[in-house]
């Protein structure tokens, strides 16, 4: 496995195949970032985010069947890994932590 760390795409990327589960693809990774981001995203972008994941160990995928519907193509789904898993734990775990150290001076208004 390459790396344990995973930036702010990755984790967006690794959060939104788990909550597509198992029609999470390109495609569809990329809409549910775009709809619930309002940040626009490349399908490159994501193929290239997935490769490194799958890379790193924490996504694995699968061809499903070919249909008509998408041209005799075959949808390339992915799913997080148990090593995925650990990594948005540790991501949340570290982002909360920060959170929860603020001193609420830090954010009172002027």
């Amino acid at each position: 496995m390459k790396g344990t760390h995973i930036g702010e795409l990755e984790e967006l990327i690794l959060l939104t195949v788990a909550t597509l589960y198992d029609d999470a693809y390109g495609i569809a990774i990329m809409r549910e970032i775009e709809t619930r981001t309002a940040r626009k995203i490349t399908i490159s972008t994501v193929h290239a985010a997935l490769k490194r994941l799958e890379d790193k160990g924490f996504v694995t995928s699968r061809y499903d069947g070919a249909t008509k519907a998408r041209g005799g193509r075959r949808k390339h789904l992915f799913q997080v890994s148990k090593a995925g898993q650990k990594a948005l734990a540790k991501s949340r775990e570290i982002r909360n932590g920060l959170w929860e150290t603020i001193p609420k001076i830090a954010f009172k208004d002027g």
